[in-house]
């Protein structure tokens, strides 16, 4: 008797063993959102939301990024590895590549195919150019790849990102409507994949069309629905609702859908379709699945943050979250999971919105910004020694620059004394001066932890706080200032104590700190720095 009773302690001690981990792991990013939408529209969210993660999870109100630029890719890529574009590779969304002198974009792969209905150039897709593991990469090999990882977001690089290089699966919105994916993955799409396809999901939310979610009294946090600043949905007459989707379907097609609240619903419908057909949380083995959130950004770089589209697509967006933890709650059990939701990046306020209120900033187009510097090139120098402008990153021609037996100190000194006499600029860089940094430039700081010299430029601009290189209406993001960092951080689920934290934490904490709740290894470039609170069981 003495024996069973020790083999049944030993094989109950060895099932508890296994139950340190939870059975899923879900990672929401949303796209472009700042912290203040938690504040502003809090009274009008639901109380199964955002404000069930808040009040029943922890919430980390004064998260950052800590490098530039602040955009999609390498948001994506620093949450789940833990570390910053310097070592992650991703410097962008796209970016000129200094050693190979050619344009390249965060996740094309010319040696895979398309899977499903769509485009051959929307398919080519892989993780490739991320040069870390992530924390999902990390799970597959510390589940000795029994752990399922997919990935899917409206986005292809919202999709493939987070999903790392060992996943199982990665999804994202095609131009037709369907779900696609690579051959990077497999060699079909999951029967599941093309049933949902098939349904045409999204002709429900073009049919029905997009019409305020409560009545118009309801979004006093927001300028009126029409305001000088913010741009049009497509071929709309003026940005006031509703919107007639089946019309900009006619004309548009399903890609439509990317810029309202629906491309949001749409995806998860697919996440719920995932757990149940792929078995997500069904066993004992951890599973992870990352669901990247677009349409906020799509709606934000139109409408801008202080638009009642904006804030419509949020209150929807609250109301998709919590009948999405419904579900997790039904399916994988209360205990089970363990949910963060963070954003990749945040958002400015409109330069005229804030011009009109008197501060004196203003919206800088990139045009305008490379015919200047052109113009200074061929006046100084009797020729244009610009190869590329893009991301706050100047390239310089060196080749006509050896030609015409120029110094290139000389050139990179003549060209950021002449940039600091630009309105809107407020440092400028050398490469030489970025990999010299010693963090004690806070600026600088921001630059060197987003810099890869084999892949950024001889020169990088800063930009004033409150100027904007972009157009006149609606909003966009990459700037070291609080406006585009500072983004939520909610953690919920397994192991989750119930609090709150005011101190400032940093993006790359992420990874890491699911690692040690995990008891994995850490992604191999991350820089390894955890949110105590998280891991403290006193």
């Amino acid at each position: 008797m003495k024996r069973i009773i020790l083999f049944l302690a030993f094989f109950m001690a060895l099932s508890m063993q296994a139950q340190k981990r939870p059975k899923l792991v879900v990672g929401i990013v949303v796209d472009q959102m700042k912290m203040e939408y938690l504040y502003r529209f809090s009274d009008d969210f639901s109380a199964d939301g955002f404000k069930r993660l808040m009040n029943k999870g922890y919430t980390f109100h004064n998260m950052h990024y800590n490098y530039v630029p602040t955009y999609t890719a390498p948001g994506h890529a620093s949450i789940y590895t833990g570390t910053t574009p310097s070592t992650h590779g991703i410097v962008g969304n796209d970016w000129f590549n200094k050693a190979t002198g050619k344009d390249m974009y965060c996740t094309d792969d010319a040696s895979v195919s398309i899977l499903g209905n769509g485009t051959e150039k929307e398919g080519a897709m892989s993780p490739k150019n991320l040069l870390s593991t992530t924390i999902t990469d990390e799970l597959r090999m510390a589940t000795n790849f029994k752990g399922k990882v997919i990935g899917m977001s409206i986005k292809d690089r919202g999709a493939i990102l987070p999903a790392g290089h060992f996943a199982n699966w990665a999804f994202w919105y095609s131009k037709t409507g369907a779900f696609i994916s690579s051959t990077f993955y497999g060699s079909a799409l999951p029967n599941w994949v093309t049933e949902f396809n098939e349904d045409k999901r999204y002709m429900n939310y073009i049919n029905k069309g997009w019409d305020l979610l409560k009545p118009i009294a309801t979004y006093n946090e927001s300028l009126p629905d029409d305001n000088p600043y913010e741009g049009k949905l497509d071929k709309a007459k003026a940005p006031v609702f509703p919107y007639d989707l089946s019309k900009m379907y006619q004309e548009k097609g399903a890609d439509v859908l990317r810029t309202t609240p629906f491309g949001n619903d749409i995806l998860a419908e697919l996440a719920m379709k995932a757990i149940e057909k792929e078995e997500l949380g069904k066993d004992d083995i951890t599973d992870f699945l990352t669901v990247s959130f677009s349409s906020t950004d799509y709606v934000g770089h139109t409408f801008g943050p202080r638009s009642v589209e904006l804030q419509d697509t949020y209150l929807r967006l609250d109301q998709t979250i919590a009948q999405f933890l419904n579900y997790l709650d039904k399916t994988v059990g209360k205990d089970n999971y363990l949910l963060f939701l963070t954003a990749d990046h945040a958002g400015a306020e409109n330069p005229n919105y804030l011009k009109d209120n008197k501060y004196n900033v203003k919206n800088i187009p990139s045009k305008d910004i490379v015919e200047a510097l052109k113009k200074h090139s061929n006046e100084t120098f009797g020729s244009d020694l610009i190869l590329d402008y893009s991301n706050f990153n100047l390239f310089f021609n060196k080749e006509i620059i050896k030609q015409k037996g120029l110094e290139l100190a000389k050139v990179k000194q003549s060209f950021k004394d002449f940039l600091m006499t630009q309105e809107q600029v407020k440092r400028v860089y050398t490469e030489e001066e970025i990999l010299a940094s010693s963090g004690d430039d806070y600026f600088l700081s921001f630059i060197s932890k987003g810099y890869d010299p084999k892949q950024n430029g001889d020169i990088v601009i800063l930009d004033k706080a409150g100027y904007m290189q972009y157009q006149a209406t609606g909003t966009t993001h990459g700037s070291p200032n609080s406006y585009d960092t500072h983004v939520p951080l909610l953690f919920y689920g397994w192991q989750v104590p119930k609090g709150e934290l005011h101190t400032k934490k940093y993006i790359t904490q992420i990874a890491p700190t699911l690692s040690q709740m995990l008891k994995i290894p850490f992604p191999n470039g991350t820089e390894s720095e955890v949110l105590e609170t998280l891991l403290d069981k006193k």
